[in-house]
């Protein structure tokens, strides 16, 4: 497997800084740190092999991090999670984002005509919506679990290298799908949208043109929510965009 863009992450990681609470609920998954940073993951089901840590609770981030590497889904969301914790802060959002607004992953582009890729059903997520993707000229929804209308996700080897513009979501990371998607994606301007999104400016080397995430702003309404119900969480943050587009 092609680890790069795993392998900037780590890189990036310099904190002698601990995690000090994982808070697994229904959809996603958030890492609290010993410095008050908080980062969520969506919380992928799968835990058929065991875990590398018996517990992340404890360790070092840079450690930790380490987690995302698992084939455990459940362990490798939990070390999304503290990734985003050091990344998506607001020191490092005011610091990269800065320009233009951002209401959605799409903003500024004229999409007109052309041809879109969707790696998760985004419909009505990230500012995409179904009137927006009327303005394309085709648009291709590929998804692990499809509804009417999507394609299996095993169908991104065809479609993904004829699309103008790919979306992907963070997730992809997890379940290490996404160094596959970006190679197929290459000729296509690259946009990574979702609360799993890392900002990591870095990963722009990989050819990514958009990150378009979300930073924590209410660890305690955060975590008391996702352990209640599957909603979102776009309320306990505030979303950033650092774009290269």
């Amino acid at each position: 497997m092609n680890t790069k863009y795993y392998e900037l992450l780590f890189r990036g990681i310099d904190s002698d800084d601990r995690v000090i609470d994982i808070v697994r609920g229904y959809a996603w998954t958030a890492a609290i740190l010993s410095n008050g940073n908080v980062g969520v993951a969506m919380h992928t089901e799968g835990e058929t092999v065991s875990r590398m840590f018996p517990s992340l609770v404890g360790m070092k981030i840079s450690q930790a991090a380490y987690a995302v590497m698992s084939w455990n889904m459940e362990e490798a969301s939990e070390g999304m999670a503290v990734v985003n914790a050091y990344y998506n802060t607001r020191e490092r959002t005011e610091t990269l984002c800065t320009g233009m607004s951002f209401s959605g992953a799409l903003d500024g582009l004229d999409i007109s005509g052309k041809t879109i890729g969707l790696v998760g059903h985004l419909v009505n997520h990230s500012g995409i919506s179904q009137q927006l993707l009327e303005k394309a000229g085709k648009c291709y929804i590929l998804e692990r679990e499809p509804k009417p209308g999507d394609y299996p996700d095993s169908a991104c080897e065809y479609l993904l290298p004829q699309c103008d513009i790919v979306v992907i979501t963070g997730s992809a990371a997890i379940n290490k799908t996404m160094p596959r998607l970006l190679t197929l994606s290459q000729n296509s301007q690259i946009i990574l949208t979702g609360p799993s999104v890392t900002l990591c400016a870095e990963l722009m080397s990989l050819g990514i043109k958009r990150l378009y995430g979300l930073e924590i702003e209410d660890c305690e309404g955060l975590c008391t929510s996702i352990v209640e119900a599957p909603s979102s969480i776009n309320r306990f943050g505030r979303r950033f965009c650092l774009d290269k587009i």
